[in-house]
């Protein structure tokens, strides 16, 4: 063997080396993927984990492999906001949305407008929610989806509205606010797959007040911060699985209750006191992949699908029913998640007092 061959041979195995170590230390939460905060490692992915759909840890905490996205526009909806690339999510969250779209015009709403799902690979994210890690939340405008197909730069720029009055304190704004607001969030409600709907408390006083149709998944309507202008859909973990960690049962009721009047109080308002002797706290420690159930860090490490529109229902068209099976290249199974099911961290504690059965 020449020199030269012995020194290309080397330099293949030590490549290969280097590259196996670097998985090695995502899957272990070693150095190198611990220097940079689990919101930059999973907000850089373009594309999902190429592997069977698997929601991994908590709504809070946690990821998703097999991710697929909704298409751009459909019949009855339309994305909003496309350059967060957030339209990924469980198969069966993604076919919930078709779903809802399909029925909000029999309530008397023309199609949906979707915001946020998750990231192709789920994970904390850049920049706005906590949630939305596992594939199995999504967000609906509270503006009905125009007769046209807006442009791009029209999903970027289209400004949320707000349900509330502006100088009055949680009061629904009843020149906004219409019937069929109403009606769509209980249609979405009625769902028996969904567990949850956050809307802010005034929204749901407003139902709890007006709503005089069947009021058995008024309790599924939860009161929140923010929430004014869109509302978000929870699902729960899809039957099966083992590394999805899931929300206590909603109680009995309907929720128009002490656990709702609790947000018409100065305690959810708050502010901490201070202590003016106190030193200044320390900022918060940004999420690590350490963090994330075990096999978070394979999911980012996996392969991706050829392409954007190979993990699309229907191949990104507008006509084809995102119920229908995804594309099999998005479904192949990775081998190294299906090895190492993670150990389910407990759920993030939340970081104010709040009535049972948020």
């Amino acid at each position: 063997m020449t020199m030269m061959m012995m020194r290309r041979r080397l330099k293949t195995v030590a490549k290969g080396l280097a590259m196996t170590a670097g998985l090695v230390a995502a899957m272990t939460g070693g150095a190198s993927a611990e220097s940079r905060p689990a919101k930059e490692l999973f907000g850089g992915m373009k594309l999902p984990a190429r592997a069977a759909p698997a929601a991994y840890g908590s709504y809070a905490k946690g990821c998703i492999a097999g991710a697929v996205a909704i298409p751009v526009d459909g019949p009855n909806w339309q994305a909003m906001r496309l350059s967060r690339n957030r339209r990924w999510g469980h198969p069966q969250m993604i076919s919930l949305l078709e779903r809802l779209s399909k029925d909000a015009p029999s309530v008397g709403w023309p199609g949906i407008l979707i915001g946020d799902v998750s990231q192709p690979r789920g994970g904390p994210m850049l920049s706005g929610h906590a949630s939305h890690q596992i594939g199995l939340d999504a967000d609906i405008w509270l503006t009905p989806m125009p007769d046209r197909r807006m442009s791009a730069k029209e999903r970027e720029d289209l400004p949320f509205t707000s349900m509330l009055k502006e100088n009055k304190f949680l009061t629904v704004n009843d020149k906004v606010w219409t019937p069929a607001h109403a009606r769509l969030i209980m249609l979405a409600a009625g769902y028996p797959q969904v567990e949850r709907i956050f809307v802010n408390p005034a929204i749901k006083k407003k139902l709890c007040d007006t709503w005089t149709g069947d009021r058995s998944a008024l309790g599924k309507v939860r009161p929140i911060y923010g929430h004014d202008a869109h509302f978000h859909i929870r699902i729960g973990c899809p039957q099966g699985t083992t590394g999805c960690k899931p929300q206590a049962a909603v109680g009995p009721g309907d929720g128009c209750d002490k656990s709702l009047a609790w947000w018409f109080t100065d305690e959810p308002w708050a502010k901490p006191k201070k202590d003016p002797n106190a030193k200044p706290p320390k900022p918060p420690r940004p999420m690590q992949l350490s963090d994330l159930p075990k096999a978070c860090a394979v999911v980012l490490q996996a392969p991706s699908p050829d392409s954007e529109l190979a993990a699309t229902y229907g191949g990104g068209t507008t006509t084809v029913s995102a119920l229908a099976a995804a594309p099999a290249r998005a479904n192949e199974a990775v081998p190294a998640i299906a090895a190492q099911m993670p150990d389910v961290p407990a759920v993030v504690p939340i970081p104010l007092p709040r009535p049972a059965g948020y």
